[in-house]
């Protein structure tokens, strides 16, 4: 008698994906201190050690439960706050215990473990297991040369899902961004969106209107996002070149998100000076917020728990939806995701 194994849901899927794939834990600008972040539910320590090398870490020593990010940080090593053991920066393995006679009796087994961390967008960056896909690469930045700012974090408790089709949607604007866009009209156009496996992009002009980008002209943007966490807007102006606000959207939980995000200025942009740009992009993000985090269910409802009916100014969220799914299919077939190299 054989018994079948009930096929994952959509949701077990998505969190799957998630913990192969990438997603920022700290702000590069934070490194002089140990950081914390929980992905996942991962407790983790992101350091940088006396050599330079950034390291992202489990949280917990092995010994005694001690909190490594208030520990001291060495050449080579970060030590427990507690006891003062001593794990390598690199590999994580116990290289020394203080209350030892002979360091050769060190546990074998006694390590912590440590992740990939990968320097991004004034971020670290870092995944949980074997990634199904590669670091993000975003086409339109390639040749460019951007100077980043990475924001203050925000706190969002909502999902990766619902956080990417927020930033991504358009529907929203004439409602939640009066303050910051000004008048927009209510009626979306008819959206061209393209979508290549998991990357989904679509060109939109942006009519200057009487917000607080009234005095930059005319432009065309780049929407884009790629599952699960990364959602963009490249600002083309004639006259003043290129600038970008990104978001990266780290779940804490499957329904809690830390939203760290940043502004980025094609160097010689002759537009506002990156404080400025953080400052009114954050003015949208603040805006989204109290409404976002009252959304029902608080992630994209996979299994279709919940009804949901979809208009023609949805189709970069259904896009996107497509996009997330084809991740989660290649978790389930066990296909690695290599879309930008």
């Amino acid at each position: 008698m054989t018994t079948s194994i009930p096929a994952p849901t959509k949701r077990e899927l998505a969190e799957a994906s998630m913990r192969r794939s990438w997603f920022p834990v700290a702000r590069l600008c934070d490194l002089d201190t140990p950081q914390t972040a929980t992905l996942l539910g991962v407790s983790l320590v992101i350091y940088r050690d006396g050599e330079g090398r950034i390291s992202v870490q489990s949280r917990r020593c092995p010994h005694r439960g001690g909190d490594l990010s208030m520990g001291e940080v060495h050449r080579s090593s970060i030590g427990c706050p507690y006891h003062g053991w001593e794990f390598s920066s690199a590999d994580g393995s116990c290289s020394r215990i203080p209350s030892l006679a002979d360091q050769g009796k060190i546990p074998p087994r006694a390590s912590i473990a440590t992740y990939p961390a990968v320097e991004r967008f004034g971020h670290v960056w870092t995944v949980l297991e074997d990634p199904i896909r590669d670091m993000y690469e975003i086409e339109e930045w390639q040749g460019l040369d951007l100077e980043w700012l990475a924001a203050d974090p925000i706190d969002s408790s909502v999902g990766v899902g619902v956080t990417i089709e927020n930033f991504r949607d358009v529907a929203h604007f004439p409602f939640v961004h009066k303050v910051s866009m000004g008048p927009t009209p209510e009626v979306v156009e008819p959206l061209i969106v393209n979508r290549d496996g998991l990357d989904v992009w679509m060109d939109r002009p942006l009519d200057a209107g009487s917000g607080d980008w009234a005095n930059d002209g005319d432009c065309m943007m780049r929407y884009r996002c790629s599952a699960p966490g990364l959602a963009s807007i490249t600002y083309h102006y004639e006259k003043l070149g290129r600038r970008v606000v990104a978001g990266f959207p780290s779940p804490i939980d499957y329904e809690h998100v830390k939203i760290f995000w940043g502004v980025a200025n094609e160097v010689g942009y002759r537009g506002a000076d990156l404080e400025e740009c953080l400052r009114v992009e954050e003015m949208v993000y603040l805006e989204d917020i109290p409404i976002v985090e009252f959304i029902e269910p608080r992630e994209i409802p996979w299994d279709s728990e919940f009804q949901e009916f979809s208009v023609p100014a949805d189709l970069f969220t259904l896009n996107y939806r497509r996009s997330f799914t084809e991740l989660m299919n290649r978790v389930k077939d066990g296909s690695h995701v290599n879309e930008f190299v």
